[in-house]
């Protein structure tokens, strides 16, 4: 199974999009969430805005506000649209204009944008509608950047995850699978958002960018993170507490504390002007 049933795009789901009970059950604990899930690279960020023609972000699947709020950090003006109702009522708490509605359905009622972003949300959004209304709401030279984060925790805390998991929820879909998964799976499906972009003309060629970083946490930091990941926020309370009693003795293990390495992936395309 994967290192963590995380929401990020599986190969092994062929679509994601459909499954609409997880990809909306991520507000079941809207606060942990925000303050458990990591930011993204401010690299990242600027290298997103380097040559959009003006500050107005568009974020699919906002969720708590994470992304959003570091491209207000930068500047911008934000427009979030989040398809659960609990996590927008967080993100607007916290300072952002959101629009319940999935991407598919939601109405720009004309209103254009400078850069579309997706952070750790694009998979849930169907390939045949999302890129095109992407370049529908683009200005010309306009960026959609889609990004996300690869979590790989050390074999001494993946393999009692996986183990604990499968125990946990063994009708999965996530199982199966090893617990530590190849890079190369997920840039995969990076290089397929990147097709289907391609796919509708209406961008220039799209890129493919990488960051690589580290972060440690301790025992309690990881457990907190844990049960914001996909599959283990529909699992019953003692099926969820077996899963962290697990991974917490593991990172006891450990000395209480692991480092965490990260990959962020990025497909990007600016949207090209009108031939």
């Amino acid at each position: 199974m994967p290192t963590l049933p995380r929401e990020q795009p599986d190969p092994s789901w062929a679509q994601p999009h459909q499954a609409r009970r997880m990809a909306e059950s991520f507000g079941a604990d809207a606060r942990r969430y925000d303050q458990a899930r990591p930011g993204y690279p401010d690299a990242l960020v600027t290298l997103i805005l380097a040559s959009v023609p003006g500050p107005a972000v568009l974020d699919v699947g906002c969720g708590t506000g994470i992304a959003a709020r570091q491209f207000q950090a930068a500047g911008c003006t934000v427009l979030g649209v989040e398809p659960d109702a609990r996590m927008a009522d967080f993100a607007r708490a916290r300072g952002l204009e959101v629009e319940v509605a999935t991407f598919e359905g939601w109405q720009p009622d004309g209103r254009m944008f400078d850069a579309v972003i997706a952070a750790q949300s694009w998979h849930w959004v169907d390939p045949g509608t999302g890129p095109m209304k992407a370049a529908h709401v683009l200005r010309p030279g306009g960026r959609l950047a889609i990004f996300g984060h690869v979590y790989e925790p050390p074999a001494e805390v993946a393999e009692p995850f996986a183990a604990a998991y499968r125990r946990a929820a063994p009708d999965s879909p996530l199982n199966g699978q090893p617990a530590r998964r190849p890079l190369d799976l997920y840039q995969a499906a990076y290089a397929k958002f990147a097709d289907q972009i391609r796919e509708t003309g209406q961008f220039t060629d799209p890129e493919q960018w990488r960051f690589d970083w580290e972060r440690s946490y301790t025992r309690d930091q990881w457990l907190d993170l844990l049960p914001t990941t996909g599959g283990l926020t529909q699992l019953p309370p003692g099926r969820l507490a077996a899963v962290l009693n697990a991974v917490g003795d593991a990172i006891d293990s450990l000395g209480g504390r692991f480092t965490m390495n990260y990959t962020t992936l990025a497909t990007t395309a600016v949207r090209a002007a009108p031939s």
